[in-house]
Parts: structure tokens; sequence; C-alpha cells
């Protein structure tokens, strides 16, 4: 309904001003003493006083009817939403994924049938959110911490969203346990720091994140920017072609040019202390400077059953797919060539689902990816409201049409008769749309469990991964780790050596001889094990009340 161009509406009705078009900066409807550079409140009024608050004489008291003041104010109390519970801290920008019209060497519509993939050379815009998962919207992002990696494609068909993260795996295979793993990970709800006792208190009782806690721990988990690290789905999806057969994919963003580069603690120790926001600043000035970073979009491709051969379910997260009998599948490339022109409109606002996806994509019964595909949507709804999605930066750049009504901050309607908000209707209205493909009719059966899956193999990949590093790669680890555990109660280290020697005995051993070098706990411990990567907290609270420099009062 909104129709204001940069050339302004100046039209007026014949009883009036016409209300055709929403009012907005390049509007030349204007009243007596307003120009175009005029400052005006949301109710269209010039402001004449931008200065002084309204008050009885010149000293006050004030008075409540100060609108102006209040509209000021009370949008100021709400200049931002409700902060992400996870993925707080972010960075983004704007470009275009290329499609390449084959997986791999062979046509992509074998596979699906998602028309952004089908066409070589076929460009669909894309915005894309990087972020930090554990802390706040200000907090380091040189910190020991996943990394989000989402992305959103405008297709013709409607958006679709791929939210992962830079880390292929994850902690949990359930997402019953969701909860409960961010609290522990979240800052103390009692001292509000982030302890690492509490999270390894978690770990130490939940073997399947031993895989993931590798990686994290290595310099794999301090990413050095946002441009030179890999993505992933991280969970299992399917592709659907035409007929309606279905594979299990998983996505992964393989960086082109730009390369991938990690830190190792001391590493990003330092940066921190010159530059909290070092990835976010990169991202941006990279951009500028014309150097767009790119990625491959790949997929591994598995046919859609439970792979007994396998020793493990292709479905559990905290696996990887073996690449020698999975490969990667490169299917177009991403490029970001463009930055956000406010920060808050497109990188705070945006909002990611893992249940947004297009005719050709569906879902696996992955049990973390059912749980998140009800989260996400839901969490933006609470966190933005319920019409986010008429946000520009949310918004399909397509045709839409439904039925949905009110709500809050509705901007219009979209359907093409408002009197008409329900479907099916004899008299007018919206109707359902003609389906091209297949319908994919997965078979289920069987009794409705609380159970586990039956092949949770936690340890094996995460001792293959130990393995893989590089000499110095371990032994960032294993400092990381030794550092990390001096915190925590004997049982807890005692129960975390166990399951790391499981993945590898080198991998335990060498933790428990860290331990017994460096003591089980640090010097000065004041009731908190600190946050991830950082040592002798107790011993820092010290230091900074014995160097503070006096000062009298004024």
């Amino acid at each position: 309904m909104s129709d204001v161009r940069k050339e302004g509406t100046s039209t007026e009705g014949e009883h009036g001003t016409s209300v055709i078009g929403a009012g907005g900066v390049y509007d030349k409807r204007m009243t007596a003493g307003e120009s175009g550079e005029s400052l005006t409140n949301r109710q269209g009024h010039p402001i004449t006083d931008n200065q002084s608050i309204r008050t009885v004489g010149r000293r006050g008291p004030t008075t409540l009817e100060n609108y102006d003041f209040l509209e000021k104010i009370t949008h100021f109390d709400r200049e931002r939403t409700p902060e992400r519970v996870v993925h707080a801290r972010g960075a983004g920008a704007h470009g275009y994924f290329e499609a390449y019209g084959k997986a791999g060497n062979e046509p992509v519509a074998k596979y699906t049938r998602a028309k952004l993939f089908q066409e070589a050379g076929k460009r669909t815009p894309v915005f894309v959110r990087f972020s930090t998962v554990i802390h706040g919207t200000h907090s380091p992002e040189t910190l020991r911490d996943p990394r989000g990696f989402a992305v959103k494609f405008y297709t013709e068909d409607g958006n679709w969203d791929l939210v992962g993260n830079n880390l292929k795996v994850f902690f949990i295979r359930d997402a019953m346990k969701f909860p409960d793993l961010v609290h522990a990970f979240k800052p103390d709800p009692v001292t509000n720091i982030q302890d690492q006792e509490r999270i390894f208190d978690f770990i130490s009782n939940t073997p399947e994140a031993m895989h993931m806690i590798t990686f994290l721990f290595s310099p794999w988990g301090i990413p050095a920017n946002y441009r030179q690290m890999q993505g992933s789905g991280v969970n299992t999806y399917k592709w659907v072609n035409k007929e309606g057969v279905a594979v299990l994919v998983k996505y992964h963003w393989q960086p082109l040019s730009q390369g991938i580069k990690n830190l190792t603690q001391k590493e990003a120790k330092k940066i921190q202390g010159q530059n909290f926001n070092h990835a976010t600043q990169d991202l941006y000035e990279a951009i500028e400077r014309g150097e767009y970073p790119e990625w491959e979009l790949c997929v591994q491709i598995m046919s859609d059953d439970e792979h007994p051969e396998l020793d493990f379910d292709p479905l559990d997260p905290t696996k990887l797919w073996p690449e020698d009998q999975f490969p990667f599948r490169a299917v177009g490339k991403m490029v970001l060539n463009k930055n956000p022109e406010n920060y808050f409109a497109e990188v705070e606002q945006a909002a990611f689902g893992t249940g947004v996806l297009v005719d050709g994509l569906d879902f696996s019964d992955d049990k973390l990816l059912q749980g998140r595909t009800f989260s996400y949507s839901d969490t933006q709804r609470y966190r933005v409201g319920a019409n986010y999605l008429q946000l520009p930066i949310n918004a399909p750049k397509k045709r839409v049409a439904t039925n949905q009504e009110g709500g809050q901050m509705l901007y219009h309607v979209d359907r093409i008769n408002p009197h008409i908000n329900y479907e099916p209707s004899t008299i007018g209205g919206l109707h359902e749309a003609t389906q091209e493909g297949k319908d994919h009719e997965p078979y289920v059966a069987g009794n409705v469990v609380r159970q586990k899956i039956d092949r949770t193999n936690d340890f094996k990949q995460a001792g293959e991964r130990y393995r893989m590093f590089e000499d110095w790669e371990r032994d960032d680890l294993i400092e990381n780790l030794v550092n990390a555990f001096r915190v925590c109660r004997k049982e807890i280290q005692d129960k975390m050596i166990d399951m790391l020697a499981k993945c590898d005995p080198d991998y335990g051993r060498r933790v428990r001889e860290g331990l017994e070098m460096a003591g089980s706990k640090e010097s000065g411990k004041m009731g908190t094990g600190g946050p991830m990567g950082t040592e002798n907290t107790g011993a820092a609270v010290k230091e900074a009340e014995r160097k503070g420099h006096q000062a009298d009062p004024y």
C-alpha cells in the first residue's frame, strides 16, 4: 500500500490531503513553515523546538503532555528489539548466489527441483548474517564460541533460509536438550559470569558433545574473521525432484579466494586487547574495498534410508559424513558485494528460520532440526513481532498474498479482497495455487516413543579429528582444555579425561598430564570458573584493584 517515491507524491484530494501513499522523507506534501529539510515527528507534525522539554516556567517541573518529548523518548526506549538469546552479536552483508546448474558433474535436476539451482549462471539475491553464539550484542568477536552462518535466499518461489554454523557438527542431537545446553554455556544466573565449570559439568554428562568440544577448543573455535571461515547447515535436510523422490543432503560453504584462517587462544587475546569488533570491521572494510568474499556451496548426497552399513546414524548432527563415501558436490557460489545501509534495520532485524524452505527442499527426521524448525520462527515472532516478515530485510522479493490478520505493527494487508480473510470462499478471496511437482511422501510407521537413536558412537569421530589435527592445533587444543578443566571439580575433570581417552588414549593422557603439571585449581579462585578461554580470572580481579590508580573525589 505504501507508494512513496523519491520524487515524492504531491497530489491532493478534492476534499483535503491525499491519502495515497504513506508519507516519507521525500514526500512533497508539506504544511506552512515546513521545508524539505524540516524535522517532524512520526505523526508528521513539524518540530519547532528540538532542544527543550516543556516545563512550568523556565526551571520546571515538566508537564505530562509533552507529546514531542514522549514520542521521542518512548521510541528511544524501544530502539533495541529484545536481544537474541543466542547469536546476539552479528554482522551482515548483501550479495548473490550464482548456480552452476549441476551437483558436481551431474545435472542438479536429478536430485532437486528447487528453481534457484537449475540454470547455470542464474543469480539469486541473498542476505547473510554472521554471528557469535553465546554472549551479548557487544561482546568481543575474539571469544571462543561457535559462529553463526545464516543465509537468506530471496528466490522466485519465496525465501529460503539456510541457517547454520561455521563448525559442521553440534553438541547435542535432540532438541529437548537445547535449552539446557544454552543455559550451561550462558553466564551463571547468580554471578552473571560465564563459568567453565558449569559448561563442563554439562558436557561431562553429554558424551555426544566430544566431537564438537574437540573442534571448539582447538583453533577452529576462534575463526580469524567472518570472511575466512567455513559454513555448514549442520543438520541433515532433503532434496526432492520432480518425481517426488528424495535424497538426504548436507550443506557446506567453502571459502574461495580468501581461504580459511583460525586463531590460537594467545593470538585472540592479543587482538581482543586492540579491537573487540575486529571481525565486523574486517567484513565491512573488505566489501567497501571491493574485495568481495566468496564461498562455494557444496552438498553431500545420500540415499534416503537408514544406512545400516554406517557405524552412526546419518541424521545425527554430532557426526560428519565421510567425504570418501559422500563427496562434496559443488552447486553454486555466493558473493557478498554490498554492506547494509543501516545496521539495525537490516542486520539486527534480520530473522531466519530453519523451517523456511522452498519447493524442492524438505526436512529430514533429524531430531534437532525438527525442534529448531518450530523454535526459530517462534523466536522471531516474539523478538521482532508477529509481522516481522513485512520488514524489508525479511520480506520475500515476490508477490505475497495471505489471510493473516492483525498482530503488532501490521504494515499492510496482503490480500486482494480486504473483506475475505479466509479460504475457501465462494464470494471472493484467495485460493490455493497449482502444485507443479509430485509430493514427496515418505513412509513412516512405528510406536510413538521417547528413545535415543541406537547408533550413537560418541567417541570415534572425535578421536579421528584429534589425530587429523596438525601438531600446533593439537597443542592449542590440549592447552585450552587443561586451562578450562583446572577450574573444575575433580569429579568433572575425571569424567572429562575418561571420555577424551575413549576418543583417543593420547588425547586423554595429555590432558591428564597437563592438569597434573598445572595444578587442579587456579590460584585465587573466587567461586567462578571464568569464561571460556580465560585463565587466572581470580588473579585478574585482584590485579585490577592492585594496579588501580588512586583518585580523589570531585
